[in-house]
């Protein structure tokens, strides 16, 4: 029913309105001895690596897809940001809206948004930077990215919410857990942490952390 496959930083999910390479011209090698390509459950964003979820077939991703609007699907990210929070653990809970409804997907905190959440945790702190492992409760378009930058570490990289530096985004999908089957454990799937980000951690003292 499903494919689990680890997306690299800097090659968008699927095919934009400019065209280019794309994860999702290469499916038709995922088939598999099914018919059609398999097709994405969800999205992430182009500079964010990891676990990127795939439904096989139609009736695959109708399950998916529910799955991922209640709120099952366990997903679990890791993030160096800038600075970090005085505590060790936290929810964010910060409505989101598109910082212009007419056009774009950039996207602000606003009380009049769409309710997000995301319970955070540090996983390690370097010289100015934290490490953090991030669990979004909802899937609001850039909510990691936003959610960090407006309690005021955004994430190393972040040209939009943030400053772009020496490193590329520091963002990356470590794991999803799907309820996938009745009366079976979750389905557990676990990404590397990807070369990127392994050496910018390793500028900060950070190597050991993950």
């Amino acid at each position: 029913m499903m494919l689990v496959v680890d997306k690299p930083a800097g090659l968008p999910a699927h095919r934009g309105p400019k065209g280019g390479a794309n994860l999702e011209e290469t499916f038709g090698a995922l088939r598999f001895g099914l018919p059609r390509d398999p097709a994405l459950a969800h999205r992430l964003d182009r500079d964010t690596s990891g676990c990127l979820v795939l439904g096989r077939h139609h009736k695959a991703l109708e399950k998916l897809g529910l799955l991922f609007r209640q709120g099952r699907v366990g997903k679990r990210y890791v993030a160096l940001v800038e600075g970090g929070p005085a505590q060790e653990e936290g929810l964010i809970d910060l409505p989101l809206a598109r910082l212009d409804p007419s056009r774009g997907w950039r996207m602000k905190a606003d009380p009049s948004g769409r309710p997000a959440q995301t319970r955070w945790r540090v996983i390690g702190r370097g010289e100015g930077v934290s490490l953090l492992e991030l669990s979004p409760l909802t899937g609001r378009t850039h909510q990691l990215r936003v959610h960090c930058a407006a309690l005021g570490f955004p994430i190393v990289g972040d040209p939009v919410y943030g400053a772009a530096g020496a490193h590329p985004l520091q963002l990356h999908a470590r794991s999803v857990e799907i309820p996938l089957y009745k009366n079976r454990d979750a389905v557990k799937v676990e990404a590397p942490v990807p070369p990127h980000m392994r050496a910018a951690l390793a500028d900060f003292g950070l190597e050991d952390a993950v």
